[in-house]
């Protein structure tokens, strides 16, 4: 679930520095939003898997 919401907003962050250049503040939010649901996707898979 934390994945697939960190792709997403990844793809958003994508989307709108293409195409939308003038909200780049929240643009890079979404961004640091997306990279800190990847890792936390992963850091969280390996604790589980114990």
């Amino acid at each position: 679930m934390l994945l697939t919401i960190g792709i997403i907003a990844l793809l958003v962050w994508i989307f709108g520095f293409l195409v939308f250049h003038i909200a780049g503040g929240l643009i890079h939010i979404a961004l640091i939003i997306a990279a800190v649901l990847i890792i936390w996707h992963f850091v969280r898979g390996r604790a589980h898997a114990r």
